[in-house]
């Protein structure tokens, strides 16, 4: 194995249609060094799939969860409870990365624990909508990440042999920031790549507009909140707690908002409301 391999992790449930186009993504890859785990979570047979599309490569990993709808959590630890390589990063089935993704990640590595990246917010046909988090490479302590990286947080590459986490099955929304605050144990900062290497894809049973998705971000956010004020996650910047807790507030004020938004311009992105009551924030 290559000192630099990156395990990405990329669980499948009815990912039929959006599948080839991640998986490609990944093949597309300036750096060459990475195994592809694909975790069906709905009984799929991943593997003939692509094949069907001319889709195949050594590198490319299947793995079967063993259930129809067990979650994305339970599918991403099941392979991170198995990996050997120094190096991971997380992929949705309906998301791609930018062809140097992994390059410039693996580069970054050499610096800091964890690397994030800025995001081009895409529809479902790759239309660009917006970015997130665009800029300057930086260095972000765990109480800056937030601020910057005000949408999803499954653009992470990370050093497992300093940081490494598991994801909580049981938590419904908001699992990507809690697995990161779990890497935030160890590490006290990241590397901030503030080119979009990363798109997101936003599909309707993705975006905060599909049925009861508000309600579930809510309680889920409600829930870090309290957690975060009781100390149930340690981290090794000191701010970060109070930091995360103070972004999750002011984002339940822009849940109570969007809806209004959207009804006002329909097609509306959660991002574009929460984004200007930050910078009011001062951030």
């Amino acid at each position: 194995m290559d000192a630099q391999t990156v395990a990405v992790i990329t669980p499948a449930y009815r990912a039929q249609a959006t599948i080839g186009a991640t998986v490609r993504s990944v093949l597309a890859q300036t750096h060459g060094a990475f195994e592809h785990h694909i975790i069906s979570d709905d009984g799929a047979d991943y593997r003939e799939l692509l094949a069907g599309m001319g889709i195949a490569d050594p590198r490319l990993r299947f793995h079967s969860s063993g259930k129809v709808g067990g979650g994305s959590t339970r599918a991403r630890n099941m392979v991170l409870d198995t990996l050997a390589t120094p190096y991971a990063a997380l992929l949705d089935a309906d998301d791609r990365f930018k062809p140097q993704k992994l390059e410039r990640a693996v580069a970054a590595l050499e610096h800091r624990p964890i690397v994030a990246t800025a995001l081009e917010v895409m529809s479902a046909d790759f239309t660009s909508l917006r970015t997130v988090g665009a800029g300057p490479d930086r260095v972000l302590r765990a109480s800056e990440h937030k601020w910057v990286s005000l949408s999803m947080d499954t653009m992470l590459v990370w050093d497992r042999r300093r940081a490494d986490a598991r994801y909580d099955p049981d938590l419904p929304n908001m699992t990507d920031l809690d697995f990161l605050m779990g890497l935030y144990r160890t590490a006290e900062s990241e590397m901030y790549l503030g080119t979009p290497l990363h798109d997101y894809v936003k599909i309707s049973s993705s975006m905060s507009n599909g049925a009861g998705f508000t309600e579930r971000m809510i309680h889920s956010k409600t829930l870090l909140i309290k957690r975060l004020e009781e100390g149930f996650y340690p981290m090794a910047d000191p701010a970060a707690a109070e930091a995360i807790a103070a972004f999750l507030r002011l984002s339940l004020e822009a849940e109570k908002l969007y809806p209004q938004v959207l009804a006002q311009r329909p097609g509306a992105l959660f991002e574009d409301t929460i984004e200007p009551m930050i910078r009011a924030a001062g951030h």
